[in-house]
């Protein structure tokens, strides 16, 4: 089994990543000739997207040129036990409307576990990281950080959940139940997106749920979710970032949550 010291190098090599890709995004954010188009699924791709993957693809290919590559903009190349899973700016609707929440994501999945996670968040002037047993952290830089963990919150009625958008919920069947436990909270708010997640291990928020996502949504969250002391599960309550959807809690609101907007219990009849 793999220690923490393992990892070091991979953590390293993703803040390098990140640091040759945050200008870039930076540079186009609120660029009055930043390109949009719209993807089949209707979401929409900046010119920001492509060239951020392309110059994080091309930094993979010269340092791990044997692992393969998930990337929201390029698909899936190679096959290998190591996969690193990109989604270039993850809140592209925000970056394309000025709104400086949104992040370049950078994860590692080994032999079907999420590994290594960083999120960089470079309009609001933070990032997040997290490898196996080494902890949580927030900070500017692995020289200037803080160690970071989840909330000790345990009763619904005193949690503060976020969320994206109500949307999903109505399409999965799901609305009334997520309703439902949003009015059972102490407070709610729409962070949206990865902040979500990262709320959840800083401990500021103690739910954040999603009902329709994808893997390079996910990967890079895990880690840091679960190194702060939360839970990180698909809403069947299965760990990890391979559901399609997702639900990250403290730890210790985590099954009262899947009673709520939970789907494993309609998998088995109950």
């Amino acid at each position: 089994m793999k220690s923490p010291a393992d990892y070091t190098d991979d953590l390293r090599l993703a803040h390098v990543l990140a640091d040759s890709v945050d200008s870039v995004s930076m540079e186009r954010f609120k660029s009055r000739d930043l390109h949009v188009e719209t993807k089949p699924d209707m979401s929409p791709v900046s010119d920001a997207d492509i060239r951020v993957e392309e110059l994080l693809r091309a930094q993979l290919g010269r340092t791990r040129p044997r692992d393969a590559i998930i990337g929201e903009e390029f698909g899936e190349t190679g096959e290998a036990r190591r996969v690193w899973v990109l989604d270039p700016i993850d809140g592209t609707k925000n970056f394309v409307r000025g709104v400086p929440v949104w992040a370049t994501l950078i994860g590692l999945i080994e032999d079907g576990v999420a590994k290594v996670g960083l999120v960089s968040a470079p309009a609001l002037g933070k990032r997040w990281w997290a490898a196996p047993g080494g902890g949580a952290w927030m900070g500017s830089s692995l020289a200037h950080a803080t160690r970071i963990s989840v909330s000790g919150i345990d009763a619904i009625a005193d949690a503060s959940m976020s969320y994206s958008s109500l949307a999903g919920w109505e399409a999965t069947g799901k609305k009334d139940d997520m309703l439902r436990l949003m009015s059972d909270t102490w407070r709610t708010r729409g962070f949206g997106d990865f902040w979500s997640y990262m709320l959840v291990a800083e401990g500021a928020v103690d739910i954040a749920t999603e009902p329709e996502l994808n893997l390079y949504d996910m990967a890079a969250l895990v880690p840091i979710v679960v190194e702060a002391g939360g839970r990180f599960t698909a809403l069947d309550g299965v760990d990890g970032p391979f559901g399609g959807n997702a639900l990250a809690t403290n730890s210790h609101l985590h099954d009262a949550a899947l009673s709520y907007v939970g789907t494993a219990r309609e998998a088995t009849g109950e």
